[in-house]
């Protein structure tokens, strides 16, 4: 078994741990684009949730701006040079209920299109001779470049919807190259451990 790469949390405040490698692997039910141990982090606000779910969230799509956590800084999670960026994708509604059902139907042909119509906006980062992918940045939130060198902490754009996304999140995942397709997988760590589904986790504040 590889040894697990540690990293911090990309990101400050509270937020809720979906599709962890810790209780599955696949975690996301596929080894497609190396996403064996990729982990979903979602923002909760104040009240532990995320938007409120009414009569109308099960019926029909929602902005992506009803949910606390767009537009949240999405924050290196270590030390290291960014790759390659991508942030002309749109954020697209959230669908909740019957909608996500819908959307589900769609899934095929995103995956047809490849793992930038999965992953979104999206940094990748070198750290530790693994590619570390942050996606489903909001568009046009993009703050690094190809070639820049990164502290962690240090801002590298927004919690968004673009790319194969249901609400707000971002997902994270460590690869050994640069191209998810043909990469192989590599486990993470944060902080020294890996949480699971359903466990709420606060990042650090940047400078901290």
């Amino acid at each position: 078994m590889v040894a697990a790469i540690d990293l911090e949390y990309p990101f400050a405040g509270r937020w809720l741990v979906q599709n962890s490698p810790a209780d599955r692997v696949p975690s996301h039910g596929t080894t497609l684009f190396a996403s064996s141990y990729a982990i979903d982090f979602v923002p909760i606000g104040d009240s532990g949730g995320t938007a409120p779910i009414g009569f109308g969230s099960l019926l029909r799509p929602e902005p992506p701006q009803r949910f606390p956590g767009f537009g949240r800084p999405i924050l290196a999670p270590a030390a290291g040079v960014v790759l390659a960026v991508h942030d002309t994708e749109p954020d697209h509604r959230a669908y909740r209920g019957l909608p996500s059902l819908g959307y589900a139907l769609t899934q095929r042909g995103r995956v047809s299109a490849g793992w930038v119509a999965l992953a979104g906006n999206h940094v990748l980062l070198e750290y530790a001779g693994a590619v570390l992918a942050l996606c489903h940045l909001r568009h046009g939130s993009v703050q690094v470049r190809a070639g820049q060198r990164v502290r962690a902490g240090d801002p590298l754009g927004r919690c968004g919807n673009s790319g194969n996304s249901t609400e707000p999140h971002v997902h994270v995942q460590a690869i050994e190259g640069r191209e998810a397709e043909h990469a192989t997988a590599l486990p993470l760590t944060f902080d020294g451990s890996l949480p699971r589904n359903g466990a709420v986790v606060t990042g650090r504040e940047p400078g901290r």
